[in-house]
Formats: structure tokens, C-alpha cells, sequence
């Protein structure tokens, strides 16, 4: 396909970009050495120099160094946005060890088959987690447990006050056979300087995303694919500067938008980080008002909670240069809503965890066209093909076809699952699974998706998942998860239920008995009991004609 998006790139945005071979420790070291008095990391007040933050690395290194972490093992992480989330990937990096992120939200159940499956024997765990981490050795490859803390890098008084205020959120760490505090490794550690010399190929993150088959697959990308991803979006910012840009750091760490948007964006190019461990309005809004935060990386919901928080006339935003949406799609209101805010465009972005993420975006300064993903970034390739023939590209302007791309940012594989590796990359092209059209200027625009994926409130959710839960429900003989509209969080989940002969159950039954089984996001919104579902002919349930049923009535509902 002719690179026609080309002539729609906005001014001072390079067609071609060469990626520089730097892996992700060099980054960090490049900017400790360029910007070593600069704030690296705002956590609650508390201030971390670039200086620091490498000073807090080398201590951390050396901890793990001291456990017996080698190059190549996989240091997971399950832990919310957190100064020690920082200092432990690049600690990990410093090692040529592998970052493993975790959503500290997850299942016993959904967290032991990502440990398992990434063989991660060192966790550096959120200390309310510590417990289940434990019970969960036995059953995983998990052999030591670091428990962090909230309150370690707090800022005085609150460092004093916040086991009493925050009640339930503060534990100490047991005293359990090779679980350790990190504030005490921190302590006894001695600084590890070196840089052991990754090459770019090599693993740097393994991040799990949803499996259609209903088990969730590592994703496994190089220093390569992250490195080149930074430098794209940085190409994406000409109007922004090294070492002057504040971010705003709430978009989990656990999610690649996240940690490539934003934790190694800023460490690449020494941009102060404001991290907001839960991403509430009036914490974001208090942190863009206090910082003079400059780019929001975020997602609808979000963007959403700030133009209709009740007092946010209350605050300033003009510090704000730019802002990133990506993870679902973005409604024109919310657009318009945050333009009359603040005069920013809102940036919709579009990628996935298998391309480091992101590969399409709305040119910052750039022509606007709601509703689109916007352009490929420079040097990555999109085309479209048959969604049943990968061999015949579709080039005409405006004809549906599944997306691929192809670019340095995307991913090695699946980890230990060559058979999907393969079907998803095919000649250097990776197949999204979502179905695009594009238009005269080269804008993308998402119209379907070939895969049954959820989106809601950015996160993707594999439908299968949630009907394996629901199928061990005692009472249900069928059950079948769609994502329907909703102008909140984009998508919500609804399950349609068949019960067995003779039982009955309530909403609510259903619902209670999914929150046990799976974490929050997930957990079904609505259930509606229906006597049958459609199938085809060989008896395989339609989703799809479940979705266009609900998405009918809720358009008859509308008109009445």
C-alpha cells in the first residue's frame, strides 16, 4: 500500500526516523548523565531526582544481584504505579534480567498461570498481595517475595500517618522463609554500577495480554521494539522538549500503554513523571494544577472523569501541551468536551501489546477527523488485506480489510506458544484482528473486529474467559460474553444465560459468583436469562448475532 498518510503528517514530524540502538538501561544511564538534577519521579509530594533515581537503581541491582537474579530471568512485578515500580524495572534492565508486569488486581487464578508461564522466580509484590503471593509459591515457579510499601517513599508527616488513615491498605512484611522488606534490601545492599550489555534482540518485558482460547498469552518484546516505540512517539512531539516536559504518570505500569507512554518515554528523553497510583479526577487534576503537567497519556474514562468532575474550574490546565487516548475508542463529545477545556486536541491513538504498543495516532497539530486512529507513526507500514485471504491487499480508499502492520515496535512472539506466534505474524506483518477502512488522506479509521475482544475502559477483555467462569456456575447449562455500547466506559460486559431445566438464579447471583473468579474489570455488568442461544449450523454460539440483537434493542429502546 502507497504511504499516502505521508502527505498528512503534521509539520516537523519525519516520514522516516533512524532508530538509535540503545537498549533500555543505556536510555536511563544516557538521561542520568544528561539531566542528573532534573525531577525524575513526583510520588504524593515526594521528589526524585534523576541523580537519585540511578543512585536508587544501583542499590536495587545489587539486591537482586545478591538473590541470585542472572541476565535472562524474569523478575515479575505485581505492583500499582509506585517510585519502587520504577527502580525495580530498571534495577531488572540493569541486570539483562526480563520485567514480568503483573495487574496487582488479578486472581489467584490469573496471576499463577502468568507466573507459570513466564517462570518468574523473584516478585516484587504490593505488601497487601504478600500473603496470596505466598500460598501462590507452591503452585508457581516463585521462589522469593519483595514486599513494597506505600509508605516507604512518603514524604514526611504523611511517611508517619498514613498506616493510621489508611487503614487496610498497610501490612507489614511476615516473617516468612525468603520473603523480604524492600526498604531493608534497599539498606543492606551494595550498589550494582555496571550495565550488563543486553543486545537489542534480546527480551526486555514480557506482558500478558487476553487469549481468545481463553488463557492469556506473554507477549515477548526486545530492548528493540520498546527502544523504537519511545523514539516514534517522541518523532510524534516536535513541539516538546528533552529534559523540560512533565508527564502524567497514571496509566498502570502493568499495561504497555503505560510503561512505553509513559515511564520509559520520560526516562528516554528526561521528562519529570507524576505518578498517580490510583487515576481518580480530583488526583489528576490536583497533579496537572501542583506540576504544570505538559502530556496526558490516557484513556477515554479517564478524560471523561476530568471534564465532568463538579469542580474543576478550580484548576488550571493551561500548563497542558498535549494528550494521548488509546486502549478504546474515543467519543466526539469527549473531544469536544476536553477542546473546550483546555483549547488541546486530544490525540487518539491506536496499538496493541503485541506492537510495543502504539503504531497509529492523530498528528499532534495535525488535521482532526473524530472517530479515526489517525496515521501510521514514522517508520512503521500498515496495509490492508481480505479478512478470509491475507494474500489479496485491499487498496481501494474506503474498503474494509483487517489491519496489519509492520514497524521495529513489533513484538518477537508469544512467549512458549509458536503455534499463535504464527498465526499472527506473517512475513514481518503482524494481523491485529481489527477490521479498518481508510480514506484519500491516509486516516485510519477501526470499523469491527475480527476477533471477539472487549474494550472497556481501555482494557481488553477475551470474552472466552469470561465464559469459562460462567460455565462452572452449577445452574448454567449455556452462557455466552459480548461487549456492548456504553458511553462511559466505552464497552461494557453483558452475558447471556441459558439455565439448566428447573433452576433459577438472579442477576446479581450470577454477577457475585463471577466477582469471586475473576478481577473487577471483567466481572459481567448485565446478565439477561434467555431461553436459547444462536448458533450456527454446526452449533458454534454467535456472538456476534448477540451483539447485533442487543445493539437492535437498544435502538427500538431508544426511539420509544
Amino acid at each position: 500500500m502507497e504511504k499516502i498518510w505521508l502527505q498528512s503528517y503534521a509539520p516537523g514530524i519525519p516520514h522516516e526516523i533512524i532508530v538509535e540502538d540503545i537498549t533500555l538501561q543505556d536510555a536511563f544511564s544516557k538521561t542520568v548523565s544528561r539531566f542528573p538534577e532534573n525531577p525524575a519521579l513526583i510520588f504524593q509530594g515526594r521528589v526524585i531526582t534523576y541523580r537519585k533515581l540511578d543512585e536508587m537503581v544501583a542499590l536495587c541491582a545489587g539486591a537482586l544481584a545478591a538473590l541470585g537474579v542472572k541476565p535472562g530471568d524474569r523478575v515479575a512485578l505485581v505492583l500499582p504505579n509506585l517510585i519502587q515500580t520504577v527502580v525495580a524495572s530498571f534495577a531488572t534492565f540493569r541486570l539483562g534480567a526480563v520485567v514480568v508486569p503483573n495487574n496487582p488486581l488479578y486472581t489467584d487464578r490469573e496471576l499463577e498461570h502468568q507466573l507459570s508461564d513466564s517462570g518468574a522466580e523473584v516478585v516484587f509484590c504490593f505488601d497487601v498481595l504478600v500473603p496470596r503471593l505466598i500460598k501462590l509459591r507452591d503452585r508457581t515457579a516463585v521462589k522469593k517475595i519483595i514486599s513494597c510499601h506505600i509508605r516507604d517513599y512518603l514524604p514526611f508527616p504523611l511517611n508517619l500517618l498514613f498506616p493510621w488513615v489508611k487503614r487496610g491498605m498497610h501490612l507489614k512484611t511476615p516473617k516468612a522463609k525468603d520473603v523480604y522488606d524492600f526498604m531493608d534490601l534497599m539498606k543492606s545492599g551494595t550498589p550494582w554500577t555496571k550495565r550488563y550489555p543486553s543486545a537489542m534482540e534480546d527480551t526486555a518485558v514480557i506482558i500478558y495480554t487476553g487469549g481468545t482460547t481463553g488463557v492469556s498469552k506473554g507477549v515477548d518484546l526486545s530492548h528493540t521494539n520498546l527502544s523504537a516505540n519511545c523514539q516514534q512517539m517522541r518523532a510524534w512531539c516536535p513541539d516538546f522538549f528533552d529534559g523540560k516536559e512533565v508527564i502524567l504518570g497514571c496509566l498502570p505500569f502493568f499495561h504497555l500503554y503505560g510503561l512505553t507512554v509513559v515511564m520509559n518515554l520520560a526516562v528516554f528523553y528526561g521528562w519529570c513523571n507524576v505518578l498517580i497510583p490510583k487515576p481518580e479526577a480530583k488526583a489528576i487534576l490536583d497533579a496537572v494544577d501542583k506540576y504544570g503537567v505538559t502530556l496526558i497519556p490516557g484513556v477515554p474514562t479517564l478524560f471523561n472523569a476530568m471534564i465532568n468532575f463538579p469542580d474543576i474550574k478550580k484548576y488550571s490546565l493551561k500548563s497542558i501541551k498535549g494528550c494521548f487516548s488509546a486502549a478504546a475508542p474515543l467519543a466526539v463529545e469527549t473531544i469536544r468536551g476536553f477542546r473546550n477545556l483546555t483549547g488541546i486536541l486530544i490525540s487518539e491513538a491506536y496499538g496493541m501489546t503485541e506492537t510495543g504498543p502504539c503504531t497509529h495516532a492523530i498528528p499532534l497539530g495535525g488535521k482532526e477527523k473524530p472517530g479515526c486512529i489517525g496515521l501510521p507513526l514514522p517508520s512503521t507500514e500498515a496495509k490492508l488485506v481480505d479478512i478470509d485471504d491475507y494474500s489479496r491487499e485491499i487498496t481501494a480508499f474506503n474498503e474494509p480489510g483487517e489491519l496489519c502492520v509492520k514497524g521495529p515496535q513489533v513484538m518477537k512472539g508469544y512467549l512458549n506458544n509458536p503455534k499463535e506466534t504464527k498465526a499472527v505474524l506473517k512475513e514481518g506483518w503482524l494481523l491485529t484482528g481489527d477490521i479498518a477502512v481508510m480514506d484519500e488522506e491516509g486516516y485510519f479509521t477501526i470499523v469491527d473486529r475480527k476477533k471477539d475482544m472487549i474494550i472497556s475502559g481501555g482494557f481488553n477483555i477475551y470474552p472466552r474467559e469470561i465464559d469459562e467462569v460462567l460455565y462452572t456456575h452449577p445452574k448454567i447449562l449455556e452462557a455466552c460474553a459480548v461487549g456492548v455500547s456504553d458511553s462511559y466506559s466505552g464497552e461494557r460486559v453483558k452475558a447471556f444465560v441459558v439455565l439448566k431445566p428447573g433452576e433459577t438464579a438472579t442477576d446479581k447471583e450470577i454477577i457475585e459468583f463471577c466477582r469471586q473468579k475473576m478481577t473487577r474489570y471483567k466481572v459481567p455488568k448485565e446478565i439477561e436469562f434467555v431461553s436459547d442461544l444462536p448458533k450456527s449450523a454446526v452449533g458454534k454460539i454467535l456472538r456476534k448475532e448477540l451483539r447485533r440483537q442487543d445493539s437492535a434493542h437498544a435502538i427500538t429502546q431508544s426511539k420509544q
